[in-house]
């Protein structure tokens, strides 16, 4: 079984970001995340309500986090210290050494690279320091920018499942992406 205690939160940067524990003062941001339907299209949620419901995702992360069960990062540029997304690791199976990979980015950073700095930045911390054998994503089959995406990471699909999920009154596909540690722990 992977053991899993953070020593205080990793706070990482890559070349143009910086990756900081989400917070209460991520809230909006989140917020907007989370209401905003370009973003939503393909994740297969359906919009916050209010701001209560983004504090209570802040608090949820948090939890998570101090159960060594998750880590999630606000994604800040450097040089403003804007919000551009979040990345995560929010479902860890700690028995198979196995996380899945999580992510949402305002489009107006769409098709600049950060996206694609963020995955790897993260999946390398994965691999190196929480020492996972796995990574997995779960995408919907229509997002197309976001399986590239995930394909230039290295990423294969290993499954496609049909209508395995009942999202606002109808059944959705899934589509299961994977990414062994090829190197040695």
């Amino acid at each position: 079984m992977l053991e899993i205690k953070f020593n205080g939160f990793p706070v990482l940067e890559s070349e143009r970001l910086i990756f900081q524990h989400i917070s209460a003062d991520d809230a909006p941001d989140i917020f907007e995340l989370r209401t905003n339907a370009k973003v939503l299209r393909y994740s297969d949620r359906l919009p916050m309500k209010n701001m209560q419901e983004a504090m209570d995702m802040v608090k949820l992360i948090s939890d998570t986090f101090d159960k060594n069960n998750g880590i999630a990062w606000s994604m800040k540029l450097k040089e403003t210290k804007r919000t551009v997304g979040h990345i995560s690791f929010w479902r860890i199976n700690k028995e198979h050494h196995r996380a899945e990979i999580g992510y949402a980015m305002f489009p107006e950073y769409w098709g600049k690279g950060f996206m694609t700095e963020a995955i790897n930045k993260v999946i390398d911390y994965g691999f190196s320091e929480i020492k996972f054998h796995s990574i997995e994503a779960n995408v919907n089959p229509n997002n197309l920018p976001s399986i590239k995406l995930l394909e230039r990471a290295g990423f294969i699909r290993e499954a496609y499942f049909k209508e395995n999920y009942y999202f606002n009154g109808k059944f959705v596909d899934s589509a299961i992406y994977s990414l062994v540690n090829k190197k040695k722990q």
